[in-house]
């Protein structure tokens, strides 16, 4: 088992390789490793409880995934952490560095 830090900046509205990133997250978890999906940037988007594209709260649902959302890029959308899908966590960026440090940590960031 291994452990993925999957960093996604782009939204699903606009972008449809998301998509396919967090079905990447989702095949990753489904062969046994340990997933963590960081939004980012225009990533938090589809975070926000009852967004229109349901595949982040499928991904927060999943037991060996974690999604973080970054709290900055929530604040400058104006998305407050008390309205994230069930799941998702506010996370700040310092997280993120010591997410990417961690000993075995795959990154992949997109």
């Amino acid at each position: 088992m291994a452990n993925y830090l999957l960093v996604e900046s782009r939204d699903p509205y606009q972008f449809t390789d998301a998509e396919a990133f967090y079905q990447i997250a989702a095949d990753l978890a489904k062969a046994g490793n340990a997933v963590t999906v960081y939004l980012v940037q225009n990533g938090v988007l589809p975070a926000r409880r009852g967004a229109k594209n349901g595949q982040v709260a499928t991904l927060a649902a999943t037991p060996s995934i974690t999604v973080l959302a970054d709290d900055f890029s929530l604040r400058e959308r104006a998305i407050s952490a008390n309205n994230l899908e069930s799941g998702v966590s506010a996370s700040t960026v310092d997280d993120l560095v010591d997410l990417l440090v961690q000993p075995g940590t795959k990154a992949i960031w997109h």
